[in-house]
């Protein structure tokens, strides 16, 4: 019976996504990068250079206990942990096998304008945020959405962005991410998935039950952590390849509009496919208009919006432009350069998306090293976006049932579900799950891009007070 089911709803599912994904969401998502860039004055530009210094001019590990919320790197370092997430790897991957190297281009582009897009969210869930008594603070895209649009219209929309992103991050994307570090460890380490399962049901259990605080506490070490041990495995494979950066380099932009020559086919089908590799990977690995991380921006201790819009545009930064960009160059330097197996274009049976990375580190590090390297990297990477997918799950729980069975039961009933979920995600790889992860994900863009445009008015006018300044 079940089997069945899932023979049925799969294409039909596949369909959907495909649509959403290679027609809606792009146009919708770039269009409001392009948007928010031209309102903004490319705030993204004029304030870059602020936003590194709010976030690493004091820098620390230790935030403190905050009275309520967290400090601003709090906020960064848990959106950042939802953001760079088996997407990084796995998602850099499967552009570059489709759309080649020149994808990677695209999604620098795509980041680019994202920057402006994650402000707006920035700001405006801190402008919408609300305060409980005891200093609980909820904010999100469900509380911009009835901000933007009064009435019955407004509560569909942020319940409809509710229920997406808690079926889409809260429980099925934990499920993927947790199989992503199941199946990695049983293959590098030799380690039975479930045993993976019962160890993260115990860790993710003991901070998701600590509230807020204990998860920023965590995150705020987590992530500048799995960072430093990613960037220090990526630049030695490119100092060891370090004669081919050049060639790597060029061939990002040399393919990004000539991808003929290495994807095949005509040239109208080898750009629309780089095009559309890069623009779908980048939008869903660095999440800027998905309204997933206003979750956390919204939880920052700060005196202005602007203070942690411009924070915020640092976290896609790094997420692109530093993280996704060294697994890019590691996968370009070590397979697509001239002795590499992929020079020719012709994709090997035995290489896929799962296992790009671990191939492109394994020239390099060795085949079992550079397995357990990239094992390592994803635990950290899919840990810790579990971390931040469960909190904005949460605050969207919340939101639909706290009034009704209270705050303290709706969290526990949540946080058991969700860690039923953790552990399924570690015993099963279910291929209709991964598509349903996507589609609710896809459903959630569109209510937060409405709500974007219409509230466009908030931003700019915080945007540009920092002009007049």
């Amino acid at each position: 019976m079940l089997e069945s089911l899932e023979s049925v709803l799969y294409p039909i599912v596949c369909d959907i996504n495909t649509y959403l994904s290679s027609y809606i969401l792009v146009f919708l998502l770039i269009a409001v990068g392009l948007w928010y860039s031209i309102k903004t004055r490319f705030i993204q530009v004029r304030c870059f250079g602020e936003g590194m210094r709010r976030v690493f001019g004091n820098l620390s590990l230790r935030g403190g206990k905050q009275e309520s919320g967290m400090s601003s790197f709090q906020a960064l370092a848990t959106a950042i942990a939802a953001q760079v997430g088996t997407g990084n790897i796995v998602g850099a991957s499967g552009a570059i096998l489709t759309g080649g190297p020149g994808a990677i281009f695209w999604m620098w582009i795509i980041a680019f304008f994202g920057m402006a897009t994650i402000y707006a969210e920035a700001t405006l869930a801190l402008q919408t945020r609300v305060v409980d008594k005891d200093g609980s603070i909820h904010g999100g895209p469900v509380y911009y959405i009835t901000t933007a649009f009064k009435g019955a219209f407004g509560k569909f929309l942020a319940g409809f962005f509710a229920v997406a992103i808690i079926l889409a991050l809260g429980f099925m994307g934990c499920m993927v991410q947790s199989n992503s570090i199941g199946s990695t460890f049983q293959t590098a380490f030799g380690v039975p998935s479930w045993m993976v399962g019962v160890v993260l049901v115990v860790i993710c259990g003991v901070i998701f039950l600590g509230g807020v605080q204990r998860l920023a506490s965590v995150t705020e070490k987590v992530v500048p952590i799995m960072a430093a041990i990613f960037l220090l495995g990526g630049l030695v494979v490119l100092i060891v390849r370090i004669k081919y950066i050049p060639a790597t380099i060029g061939m990002i932009f040399r393919y990004a509009f000539q991808p003929q020559a290495i994807i095949g086919g005509g040239f109208g089908y080898a750009i629309k496919t780089a095009v559309s590799q890069g623009a779908k990977r980048g939008l869903f690995s660095n999440e800027a208009g998905m309204g997933s991380t206003p979750h956390a921006h919204a939880q920052a201790n700060v005196k202005d919006p602007h203070d942690q819009g411009v924070v915020a545009m640092v976290g896609v930064f790094i997420d692109t432009f530093v993280v996704l960009t060294l697994n890019a160059l590691v996968i370009i330097s070590t397979l697509y350069t001239a002795d590499g197996p992929l020079a020719a274009g012709t994709i090997p049976e035995t290489i896929s998306k799962s296992n790009l990375a671990q191939t492109a580190f394994g020239t390099v590090f060795g085949e079992s090293f550079g397995a357990m390297f990239v094992a390592v990297c994803l635990f950290f990477f899919a840990f810790s976006t579990i971390l931040g997918w469960n909190l904005f799950g949460k605050i969207n729980m919340l939101y639909l049932f706290g009034r009704k069975i209270g705050s303290k039961t709706a969290t526990v009933l949540y946080t058991l579900i969700a860690l039923v979920f953790i552990f399924l995600g570690t015993l099963m790889s279910n291929d209709l799950v991964w598509e349903l992860t996507d589609m609710f994900n896809n459903l959630m863009v569109i209510p937060n891009a409405i709500a974007l445009f219409a509230l466009t008015g908030m931003v700019v006018r915080v945007a540009h007070g920092v002009v007049k300044k």
